[in-house]
């Protein structure tokens, strides 16, 4: 038994190679994200190692959901990943933590995932049941630590946003201090080119990810530049005393973050059984 990374999971065989066949990189990716039974990553350096050569490339929107809500999911709810295609495509149609809500269906969400695939982005794995699923490849792919990925998952769901909302919403999968733990968090990742400024330093930062095609961000950042962005929560009329330096509106924004994480731990529990169920009852010739 094999345990991927943010959960473990059984797999029989994987897909998802390049169609030359498997180079050392790729099955590298899958030993370095593994973790042990106690869901402890065995060795984090190699995750993000310095030698590792990242590979990504600017993704449509789409695609941004995609890895995201595989990214988040593999964090929030092991139990059910790596993803079957019918969890994955309610994940990314989830109403809390997404911007803007999507309401894909499950041919839009396979075909994303064939185009993330021929990235590198991410493979297809059979388990047990010979049920299909989907994981990212998200650490190699990027070159990210796991809080590096807890960052970089909240920007792909939610893009443009201010650095007190980034550390709220990427705390609840990975601890974040304070803004000034996100600060340093968010320099490294602008150092690789990962992550833009979207307004000047200072309180009420607006930033996002690297990832859009050129055409994309530039009119992220003429939104952004007019105030007619969706992406944050805190307005610029928003007096000082109500943005992140509030603790009493952090506090709010880490319980609603907390709530809606189990909210999506219990959604996901439930396709898993329904799916387990549907299995059986197949297995056992009971038609429905």
């Amino acid at each position: 038994m094999v345990c991927w990374s943010e959960g473990c999971f059984s797999p029989t065989r994987v897909q998802g190679f390049p169609k030359s066949g498997a180079k050392g990189s790729d099955i590298l990716s899958l030993v370095d994200e593994a973790e042990d039974h106690d869901g402890k990553v065995v060795n984090d350096s190699k995750i993000a190692s310095p030698q590792s050569a990242p590979e990504w490339k600017p993704l449509t929107a789409k695609q941004r959901r995609v890895l995201g809500t595989l990214m988040e999911k593999s964090k929030t709810t092991p139990d059910a990943y790596p993803m079957t295609f019918t969890g994955l495509c309610t994940g990314c149609n989830q109403k809390s933590n997404r911007t803007p809500i999507s309401n894909y269906t499950s041919e839009q969400v396979e075909t994303i995932v064939d185009e993330l695939r021929s990235m590198g982005a991410l493979t297809i794995v059979q388990g047990l049941g010979r049920v299909t699923k989907v994981r990212h490849y998200a650490y190699n792919w990027l070159g990210l630590s796991k809080v590096e990925a807890a960052v970089m998952t909240e920007l792909l769901l939610r893009g443009e946003q201010t650095l007190g909302e980034l550390r709220t919403r990427a705390a609840r999968m990975e601890p974040i201090n304070d803004i000034q733990h996100m600060s340093e968090l968010f320099a490294e990742l602008k150092r690789r080119n990962l992550v833009v400024e979207l307004s000047p330093p200072g309180r009420g930062q607006i930033v996002s990810h690297n990832l859009y095609p050129e055409w994309e961000l530039e009119q992220v950042r003429k939104s952004v530049a007019t105030g007619t962005f969706g992406g944050s929560e805190e307005s610029s009329s928003t007096a000082p005393s109500s943005r992140q330096s509030s603790t009493g509106s952090t506090s709010n924004s880490e319980l609603v973050g907390k709530l809606e994480t189990e909210i999506e731990n219990l959604k996901s529990k439930v396709i898993e059984l329904s799916n387990r169920l549907d299995r059986l009852e197949k297995d056992l010739g009971v038609s429905q």
